[in-house]
């Protein structure tokens, strides 16, 4: 499964016929500095009540789940009412102490780094299989405390989060150094061993599948791991780690702390005890990463950050498929992805009708309550990131940019958003250089190959790009101009567990998912051993 496409699952799990909560049935205009709203079909539709328990809300340090030792809660809010869905252990520098401490020790002391790698990667497989029978739980929980549409948690990303974590289970006895020859009387060897304690901080936007693409590679490899979850979506990965407690995993080698940013991931950061970081998130917030890591022990830093990823239309492609494309690497998951197409370009010769068809199909998407079918889109995660991506549809308008359809808020309850389309959009605007993280596709004219490579290029950003055209040339010469770490041709957020992904630039350093992201977790170590008179060297 893990080699379909995203979006070809998607099409398939949402073309069932079901209630809908809001269809976007007109289109938004702006006078006088005020958005009006679309209509919607069925605005005071009731909210539908997940099945699931939340029975995990404290922290889970050495195999235990306790509270924080402040005994603070915060609360996790739903999405789709700003309501409290469970209030949730508040973690802190001392939280942070305990569960590195818990860490050090099982690293030291304990059997995990000391077990056969086929025994570990037993213990990985037995977790995936927990998570294919409790899947129906993962996934409620999952849009639930995020706001994405429960068939993608359901047909999409539980079956990822599975087969990444068999993926690295493989992986677990394959690891090996190597026998290096060299000059003189000497045998040389070289030994992988795993890095130690890893911190790990993931992000709101894909809770469970950053869980996997940092704690699969740090099991695989033999370490121990404290991982802070995200303020907005602790409640999966707490979920997750009871599970793989199930499966076998010794006290002490995951450790979950949630906590805020400023407390709890500022201590892990600087944590002199921790050997390795790994950070989801922000540009800005990666370099202050960055410079914690830096400032107290020097800790290697794995960072996967920010995009403003280019989606090129050449005048020869299929405009029906390139616009469902382009539509698709757009408003996935709520706009939310790091490397959304979130500057399309499109040929000037085919750039009216692009258009056209882009707004026809915006106004056409189902926004609504993430757990009915057919739901395409669900909230934006929480108030602050509403009123971010509000603030970038206003700067949109006034740069004068034409606000094809949406700009403004669904109902007046949650964070639900109208799908949005800007045409005219010039490269000095905003919204074609900051990250929005929203659905608000902004929609560029160019008119030749050097151009549109030259333009795309121009950005603090390199995480990842789509191109899409007929001619094997074109996609050939372009995708090896453009700067990022992924160039999808004809296709966008395929998300293989072999493929590795990462940025160019300020979208960071380092690769997660593949072969590559195992380096992240091992220390390489020559042995050089003298030898009296060897038969041959």
């Amino acid at each position: 499964m893990a080699a379909r496409r995203v979006s070809s699952l998607l099409s398939r799990s949402l073309s069932a016929s079901s209630p809908l909560l809001f269809r976007s049935q007109g289109r938004s205009c702006y006078n006088g500095g005020i958005l009006r709203r679309f209509g919607t079909s069925s605005a005071a539709e009731e909210i539908i009540n997940p099945s699931v328990q939340v029975s995990h809300t404290q922290l889970l340090i050495n195999g235990n789940f306790v509270d924080s030792a402040s005994g603070k809660t915060f609360p996790t809010l739903d999405p789709r009412t700003g309501e409290v869905i469970a209030h949730v252990a508040e973690g802190d520098a001392e939280d942070i102490n305990r569960a590195v401490k818990a860490a050090r020790k099982a690293f030291d002391e304990g059997p995990w780094p000391k077990m056969s790698a086929y025994e570990r990667s037993r213990v990985m497989l037995r977790f995936a299989d927990l998570v294919e029978k409790h899947s129906e739980e993962l996934a409620s929980l999952e849009t639930w405390d995020n706001g994405k549409p429960y068939q993608q948690s359901k047909a999409v990303e539980i079956p990822m989060f599975a087969r990444l974590f068999r993926y690295y289970a493989g992986w677990a006895d394959k690891i090996h150094g190597l026998t290096v020859p060299a000059d003189g009387n000497y045998h040389v060897q070289t030994l992988h061993e795993p890095i130690g304690v890893a911190g790990q901080i993931i992000p709101w936007n894909f809770p469970l599948l950053m869980f996997a693409w940092k704690v699969g590679p740090a099991l695989a490899c033999g370490n121990t791991i404290v991982l802070k979850t995200a303020e907005q979506t602790p409640l999966t990965a707490f979920y997750a780690g009871k599970l793989l407690l199930e499966a076998g995993l010794p006290p002490g080698v995951l450790n979950i702390v949630s906590g805020f940013g400023a407390t709890a991931g500022t201590a892990l950061a600087s944590h002199m005890d921790v050997d390795k970081l790994a950070f989801t998130g922000s540009t800005d917030t990666g370099k202050v990463i960055l410079g914690l890591a830096a400032k107290s022990n020097l800790k290697p830093v794995t960072l996967e950050l920010g995009g403003k990823s280019p989606f090129i239309v050449f005048e020869d492609a299929d405009i029906d498929k390139a616009v469902e494309l382009a539509h698709f690497a757009l408003f996935f998951n709520q706009g939310q992805c790091c490397c959304a197409g979130s500057r399309t370009f499109v040929h000037e010769k085919v750039y009216d009708e692009f258009v056209e068809k882009s707004k026809a199909r915006a106004l056409k998407r189902v926004v609504g309550d993430p757990f009915r079918k057919g739901i395409e889109q669900g909230p934006q995660i929480d108030s602050k990131q509403f009123e971010k991506v509000m603030k970038y549809i206003r700067s949109g308008i006034e740069s004068n940019a034409t606000l094809e359809c949406g700009g403004d808020q669904i109902g007046d309850k949650g964070y639900f958003i109208q799908p949005t389309v800007f045409s005219n959009v010039k490269d000095d605007m905003l919204i074609a250089q900051d990250e929005i993280f929203g659905p608000v596709q902004s929609i560029l004219k160019f008119s030749d190959v050097d151009e549109v490579i030259k333009r795309a290029n121009e950005t603090r950003y390199g995480l990842a790009a789509g191109v899409f055209t007929k001619s094997l040339d074109t996609a050939n010469r372009v995708s090896r101009a453009l700067k990022a770490g992924t160039i999808w041709v004809n296709c966008f957020d395929v998300f293989d567990a072999a493929i590795p992904f990462g940025g160019y630039k300020m979208s960071g350093n380092g690769r997660e998912k593949g072969i590559y992201s195992l380096s992240n977790y091992l220390q390489i170590k020559a042995v050089v051993t003298a030898l009296n008179k060897p038969a041959w060297i």
